[in-house]
């Protein structure tokens, strides 16, 4: 009777393992990933590119169970200031202790804690770090491609920089800005590859 009872267990445990989604890790792709950025204030917005660095993202069949996205805060650039002269100042300002005080916070990272399937894509969970804080954020992925060789796929995220502390030019914190006022929310719209 025991051998059997343990015939029988170890039948149902390699047949729950067989049907347990296979893990797979990828590699971010630093040159096929693009991520834009948009940020408003009252009399227009600014838009732009940060390079992705490094990463990588483990999936347990369809869904994303760990892995991080670094990246790098010195490649911020600006695509909708022409002149030169005022585009350096900009992209000067961004970089300063006002906003995002890269000499000191080089990188931001994204750590995935875990995912789930939802009617309009996979939900993420994890933790963003920017300017020496984290905070969780979810965000929504969409057209999930996932082959053996890559996967893609796309997200927008709306980030709130005051919950990292950085109020510059925001009206929530400071009265009396008027049209010189920044809003709080930021996006930036990833479009992410990874490979084997």
């Amino acid at each position: 009777m025991k051998t059997l009872l343990a015939v029988a267990l170890a039948f149902s445990t390699t047949a729950f393992a067989q049907n347990k989604p296979m893990t797979m890790t990828y590699k971010v792709d630093s040159a096929a990933t693009k991520i834009v950025y948009v940020g408003k204030k009252v009399t227009g917005q600014h838009t732009g590119n940060v390079t992705a660095k490094s990463g990588n993202l483990t999936f347990q069949g369809e869904e994303i169970t760990g892995g991080e996205v670094v990246v790098d805060m010195n490649s911020i650039t600006s695509t909708d200031l022409t002149d030169k002269d005022t585009n350096a100042k900009y992209i000067g300002h961004i970089k300063s202790a006002d906003f995002f005080d890269v000499a000191k916070y080089p990188e931001a990272k994204i750590v995935i804690k875990n995912s789930k399937k939802t009617a309009k894509g996979l939900e993420v969970t994890g933790d963003l770090t920017f300017v020496g804080k984290t905070n969780p954020i979810t965000f929504l992925v969409t057209d999930l491609k996932k082959t053996d060789a890559g996967v893609t796929g796309k997200s927008n995220v709306t980030i709130n920089r005051t919950k990292w502390g950085l109020v510059y030019g925001s009206g929530s914190f400071i009265k009396g800005l008027g049209d010189k006022a920044i809003n709080d929310e930021f996006t930036l719209a990833i479009d992410l590859t990874a490979k084997k």
